[in-house]
């Protein structure tokens, strides 16, 4: 039988575990904010072009919800920045991990939707009929795949692996331990058995 892995784990106090993992975050932040900021600039720029006069009501407002989405998941990446400085020293870096992690986690949401529906507009203004949403829908598909349902499959598989080898410790230790407990009985027998043997010894002459 092979050996069973062991759960990946770190030596580490709380403040420590902390740390690391808002560093972790910030790195993460930085790809994201980066992102986010290019294609918000290149939103606000679309306005102010020649072609934009050529853009029919609903692809305006299409525009404009793009544009409301992109300054929204700007506005949620950059707001760990704001949480630091102003819980900066109050010991409450756990809570701010925690805080930071479910605001990137919108960000990445939002961020979704704005290049989706940026796809969406480039689309509806380049091309037409019913492929325009079919092109929009596997590419918003695709995100949702790579950004979302791959890390959640690896995350529930690896929980279950740790479970089949929870219940393969489990089992090993139960053999172990009946095994144990079947040895001092057979020590025992044997004794009685050697006290049995002795015995018509010693009434001999």
């Amino acid at each position: 039988m092979g050996e069973t892995p062991e759960r990946y784990s770190r030596e580490e106090t709380t403040a420590q575990r902390a740390d690391r993992r808002w560093g972790e975050l910030m790195q993460e932040l930085r790809v994201t904010q980066t992102g986010v900021q290019v294609l918000v600039g290149f939103l606000f720029t679309v306005a102010f072009s020649n072609r934009f006069t050529e853009l029919n009501g609903d692809e305006r407002v299409l525009y404009l919800i793009t544009l409301v989405l992109g300054a929204s998941a700007t506005a949620v990446l950059i707001a760990p920045v704001s949480f630091h400085r102003i819980l900066f020293g109050q010991r409450m870096k756990p809570e701010l991990v925690r805080a930071t992690n479910l605001l990137t986690l919108l960000g990445l949401g939002l961020l979704m939707c704005t290049i989706a529906a940026a796809l969406l507009l480039v689309f509806e203004f380049v091309l037409h009929g019913s492929v325009i949403a079919w092109l929009a829908a596997g590419v918003t598909a695709w995100f949702v795949l790579m950004w979302y349902l791959v890390p959640l499959w690896l995350r529930l598989r690896r929980n279950a692996e740790w479970e089949e080898d929870g219940r393969l410790l489990g089992a090993m230790r139960e053999r172990v331990t009946a095994s144990g407990d079947r040895h001092p009985v057979a020590g025992a027998e044997g004794n009685a058995a050697g006290g049995d043997r002795t015995a018509p010894g010693d009434k001999g002459p």
